[in-house]
């Protein structure tokens, strides 16, 4: 008998870029075992660009994220909540219904990153394999 689909809600304080990748990530190594979803508690509103590029760079084709508060997800049922900042997991998040097991992972917040191009793109790197190496040995194995 199939587990059932495992519904995950990555979240972080803008919903720009760690918790978007996260979200892509399981959605992509996870595929039929976890439907992945993010949120923000003070969503910027847009996708950092470097992070629809990290995720093309790395064979994942993210779709057109949109940064989004989790105020929308208020009434939905997870099986788990990821806090993927720490400015985040200080925050008194929102009571999902379920009772939904939390993680927290501290991940460097790329987008804080400055300088040339390359050290841009070296800090998004970074975060998105911290990710996948957290999915793969938390939740996939």
């Amino acid at each position: 008998m199939d587990k059932a689909l495992q519904k995950v809600l990555f979240v972080c304080t803008g919903n720009s870029c760690r918790s978007i990748m996260a979200e892509m990530l399981l959605n992509h190594l996870g595929e039929g075992h976890f439907q992945a979803f993010s949120a923000g508690s003070l969503p910027t509103g847009t996708v950092h660009p470097t992070s629809i590029e990290t995720l093309k760079r790395h064979g994942i084709e993210p779709g057109e994220p949109c940064s989004k508060s989790w105020d929308e997800f208020s009434d939905k049922n997870f099986d788990l909540v990821v806090t993927v900042c720490d400015q985040a997991a200080g925050e008194t998040c929102p009571l999902f219904p379920g009772s939904p097991k939390k993680l927290h992972w501290s991940i460097p917040d790329p987008a804080k990153a400055t300088g040339r191009e390359e050290d841009i793109n070296a800090a998004f790197d970074q975060a998105f394999l911290l990710l996948k190496t957290r999915i793969e040995n938390e939740l996939l194995s």
